[in-house]
């Protein structure tokens, strides 16, 4: 019952990992056709055209790899092999994703102080959201790199174990 039970949460939470994927590509592909100033613009003038755009696909490459890697965690919880070598890789990949992710976005937020500030548009949303964004990745990446080293004591432990029985 208890085996059945974690197989099953292990499974309901990769499924919100795909769909957090697909949300997050659905909203990098939708969202930029909505914005107001690109709402009368061309597909190239939205996503080959602005600087922004470019660093929030770039970064955002970090966030697939990082949320493949929570994926195959889970993987190898459900099949009980969580204090692996691989699982401690997967946490130390989530870990540098966010890092990645967290320099992106400070260039996206670069992009929009130098050259969008003398614009006279108003960047306050823009810098909220990615501050929150910001935000909130590094707090992922944190618990990342936390579970990361916790994982690698374990599997350090398990390891000296196995080679004294």
């Amino acid at each position: 019952m208890m085996l059945d039970m974690k197989r099953a949460s292990t499974i309901f939470l990769q499924i919100v990992i795909v769909m957090a994927a697909i949300g997050i590509l659905t909203f990098l592909i939708v969202e930029p056709n909505l914005e107001g100033r690109n709402v009368n613009s061309t597909l190239f003038e939205v996503y080959l055209k602005d600087p922004f755009l470019a660093y929030i696909y770039l970064g955002s490459v970090a966030v697939f790899v990082g949320l493949y890697q929570m994926f195959k965690l889970l993987g190898y919880v459900r099949n009980d092999r969580v204090f692996s070598p691989q699982a401690v890789k997967a946490l130390r990949t989530v870990k540098y994703c966010g890092a990645i992710f967290i320099a992106f976005m400070l260039g996206a937020l670069g992009y929009i102080f130098i050259f969008q500030r003398g614009s006279g548009e108003d960047i306050a949303g823009g810098v909220a959201m990615g501050v929150f964004v910001i935000f909130a990745t590094a707090v992922i990446a944190a618990a990342a790199a936390m579970f990361e080293r916790v994982l690698q004591n374990a599997v350090d432990i398990k390891s000296e174990n196995d080679l004294t029985i």
